[in-house]
């Protein structure tokens, strides 16, 4: 046949994977042939065995899963580092697993540097770099102290922190506050204007927010806020619009009455309303909070965390507590600002996955089609990716509903065994910082995790399986 003739003939489809794209092509008229396929699985096939026959699994993951469903969070204080965890002198938080100033990426070291010249441990970069690699300045993950910071995550001791609670299971957990986009400290920048940033924040902003939060008549439900963007077209990730203004809301009455020169309470009243990220500092810890809950449950093979420092990916289950399982993180794929491009990309960094982890963001994309303006893709897509993740997770969150289709619970529970027969790979989507220290945002998109992370995690389940 010729390529016209190929052209003017009718079109036969061949479709593998969800039913969203076949059923959307026949509603159009089209002949589809669906074909059953999918990404190979991995895995030693004992390993599989093992866990999949495992008595306790079944019931440990049932309780994991209970566990993050009840989970609440509410707002209780703000409150700088070092009295809220006891961040200890010369001691900086990152994201994602363990990591040394050697093996510290581009904008992770960008951010660490900023750290040390915010706290005034240094006076200029070159004594700051000298500080890190001499080892005099401790590093230490977020998630060891029940911590979550988007991008690089650092936290210093003067830093404020957002503190929530989680008033079923007692838990608490913690994030540093939002900076907005652009040139900001955690996609790794460090001049002149980040650092006047981050003094502001911690001369106004925290003060302020602290005074405002502990005024409060009853807590800020941040899981409620949770669960109503996702109504009002965020996923909670990558989109805060609908959290960041209804935060604004809630916290404004308590803002205006706090006892501060009227100017500071403007600054932060615009601050707020200028940072449509806002939300994602209290969005992280809530669902921290949650998957916190899951932890230490004998033979559950649910994911508990997944973090990236931009240079290792690392992950977490229920039945193996705090035992990292890394590989090297992937670099995202998705737009890019301005005159950016692939090469100015750094690899994926951040704890922000925990959004993930908790089943939504990247899960949740159905719930945000305009998600896909700001890291790729299609809307079709974006349904896709959350029929997907349907078979990569244990449960569904009734309190996380996604309206396009019919509220049905978000996706929620990474289960290790269910990733590895399918071979389907949990979707994040996520910002992308610089890869050179300093740099910042160049764009958003998406990524996954690597499999040797889940081949890790599913030999020590397997493992531990076999002793128990």
């Amino acid at each position: 046949m010729t390529l016209g003739g190929l052209l003017s003939a009718p079109p036969a489809i061949v479709a593998a994977g969800v039913d969203v794209f076949s059923d959307a092509l026949r509603a159009q008229g089209a002949d589809v042939h669906d074909v059953d396929w999918r990404p190979p699985g991995f895995g030693d096939p004992a390993d599989l065995a093992a866990l999949a026959l495992d008595p306790r699994r079944n019931a440990a993951n049932r309780v994991a899963v209970e566990r993050i469903l009840a989970a609440g969070s509410r707002l209780v204080d703000v409150r700088p580092a070092r009295e809220v965890i006891g961040l200890a002198d010369r001691t900086l938080l990152h994201s994602g697993p363990p990591l040394t100033w050697e093996t510290a990426s581009g904008p992770m070291r960008g951010a660490l540097i900023g750290a040390c010249l915010f706290e005034g441990w240094a006076d200029d970069v070159e004594e700051a770099e000298t500080l890190l690699s001499s080892g005099a300045i401790a590093l230490d993950p977020c998630h060891h102290h029940r911590t979550v910071g988007p991008m690089a995550g650092v936290t210093s001791p003067s830093m404020w922190m957002w503190y929530l609670e989680d008033p079923v299971h007692g838990g608490k957990a913690f994030s540093n506050l939002n900076e907005g986009l652009g040139k900001v400290l955690r996609y790794g920048a460090f001049n002149q204007e980040v650092l006047d940033r981050l003094a502001w924040m911690r001369d106004v902003l925290g003060p302020v927010l602290s005074t405002a939060v502990r005024s409060m008549a009853e807590p800020l439900d941040v899981k409620n806020v949770l669960a109503q963007m996702l109504q009002m077209g965020d996923e909670a990730h990558n989109r805060n619009r609908a959290g960041s203004l209804m935060t604004l809301r809630e916290l404004s009455p308590a803002l205006v009455e706090v006892d501060a020169p009227s100017s500071d309470i403007a600054a932060v009243l615009k601050f707020i309303g200028g940072n449509e990220h806002f939300f994602l500092n209290l969005g992280m810890p809530t669902a921290k909070l949650a998957m916190d809950a899951a932890r230490d449950v004998p033979g559950s093979s649910m994911v508990t965390v997944m973090a990236r420092n931009g240079t290792e990916f690392g992950i977490q289950t229920a039945g193996t507590g705090d035992r990292w399982f890394t590989g090297p993180a992937n670099t995202p794929v998705g737009l890019f600002l301005g005159d950016y491009g692939p090469d100015d990309a750094n690899a994926d960094i951040g704890d922000s996955a925990i959004m993930e982890t908790y089943g939504i963001g990247g899960f949740a994309m159905a719930a945000a089609p305009a998600i896909v303006r700001f890291v790729g893709g299609t809307v079709p897509d974006a349904l896709a990716t959350t029929e997907r993740m349907y078979q990569v997770t244990l449960a569904e969150n009734p309190a996380m509903a996604i309206p396009i289709m019919g509220f049905r619970g978000s996706p929620t529970g990474i289960d290790v065994l269910k990733v590895a027969r399918t071979g389907w790979l949990p979707q994040i989507n996520t910002g992308m910082a610089g890869r050179i220290a300093g740099t910042g945002q160049v764009g958003a998109g998406l990524v996954q995790p690597p499999q040797e992370c889940f081949e890790k995690a599913l030999v020590a389940l397997a493992e531990e399986t076999r002793r128990a």
